[in-house]
Formats: C-alpha cells, structure tokens, sequence
C-alpha cells in the first residue's frame, strides 16, 4: 500500500513545491506563534494558493478559538484542520460543525494509557495524527524531533484513519512504517538543517524512503 505524507511546518513556496513534487499528499502550515514555523495569514495565504491540486493543505491550531478560525479561514483556503492542543472530544466535533472542514486530532502518546485518548478522539475526529507526547514543561505541543516506542501502536485499528509521528526522518520512516502499519507518516523537524527551515533534499529523501516501505499485511 502506497504511505501518504505529510510534510509540516512548511513557510516557503519552494518548500512546497518540493513536497509536491517528491509527491506528498499534504502541506501542513503552523499557526502558532511560539513555534519557529509559525505563519502568518498572508503568507499562509500566499502558500495555499501556490499549493498544486492533489496537495492537501492543512492548518495546524494549538487550542484555537472560534475568532482564531475566523480569521484564519476568511483569508487561508485550507482543506482540514490540524488540532494539536487539549482539544477535547466536544470541542472536536464543535469545530466540525462550525467550520465544515476534515478535522485531525493530535494526540500525544508516551505510553500504553495515552491510547485511550486516542481512541476517544478517533469517535469524532477524521482522521487522528499518534505524535510524541511533548516533554513536561515544553513551549511546543509537537515539532519537538522526539519518537516515541512504536512498539505501543504497531498493528493497531481506529474507528478513523490514523498517521504516525514523531522523530521521524529519512532514515528511519521506512522501519517505522514496516513496525507499525502506518499507511500516513507525518515529519517537521526530521527534514529540516535548522529548526523551521526545511532541507529541500531531506524532503524528496523521506517522502522517497516512506512510499518505498513495506507495509505488513493487514488481516
């Protein structure tokens, strides 16, 4: 089966056109501003509007209010949203209904008991992204660079279609696929030379090494 990626964080035209054309599925824009890959609404705006078609692009919010939706998708044409927050199952499904976009949730995972976040949110969710759970005391909920034991996620099925994150790179999306099943990887920090500034190689490396990984067979 062929992996779907997403590729996160992105701030320039160029990056998004070598996700595209390494053949991503999505471009993730962050709209958070203690993060280095924060975006603005013009110039997430201007990177919406470069995107190719069959390139999904994604807004990544971090406990966003209603007035911060607003003004992001008055100007921003994305096709889902990313909530990487506290957002609980209500406030999901709330942001649903309001905005009428596919929403993903992100959900932390550092050990057995986090999955049961998982699960819940899959109920409501459209799709749900397993991240690294940020360390205590972190300024950012993701994009840390940090993997998490795989070995909690290999195999597993939800209710809704799921993506693997986390530390991921070039190097080892291909073993991370083939322990896990996942069929949608997720990377930031794992194709970057320097926090928020994407390697154009890195790019075209990790999207040829996931869609190259051997899946397990599903049962």
């Amino acid at each position: 089966m062929d992996v779907r990626v997403k590729i996160c964080g992105l701030k320039h035209e160029a990056e998004v056109d070598a996700a595209a054309r390494a053949g991503a599925s999505y471009a993730g824009f962050v709209f958070f501003e203690k993060s280095p890959r924060n975006v603005g609404i013009v110039q997430a705006r201007d990177l919406a509007l470069a995107a190719p078609i069959g390139l999904a692009k994604v807004g990544l919010v971090v406990n966003p209010s209603d007035t911060d939706l607003e003004t992001i998708l008055r100007d921003v044409p994305l096709d889902m949203l990313q909530l990487h927050g506290s957002e609980s199952p209500a406030r999901v499904a709330e942001v649903k209904s309001r905005f009428g976009l596919p929403v993903m949730k992100a959900i932390g995972v550092a050990e057995e008991a986090d999955l049961a976040g998982v699960a819940a949110h899959a109920q409501v969710a459209d799709q749900i992204l397993v991240d690294a759970k940020a360390p205590k005391g972190a300024a950012l909920p993701g994009g840390n660079g940090l993997a998490f034991d795989w070995k909690l996620v290999a195999g597993k099925r939800w209710f809704r279609p799921w993506m693997l994150a986390g530390g991921l790179t070039p190097e080892n999306v291909s073993h991370a696929v083939a322990m896990t099943g996942a069929v949608q990887v997720d990377v930031s920090t794992g194709v970057e030379s320097a926090p928020g500034v994407k390697d154009l190689d890195k790019i075209a490396a990790f999207v040829s090494a996931a869609k190259s990984a051997t899946t397990p067979p599903r049962l």
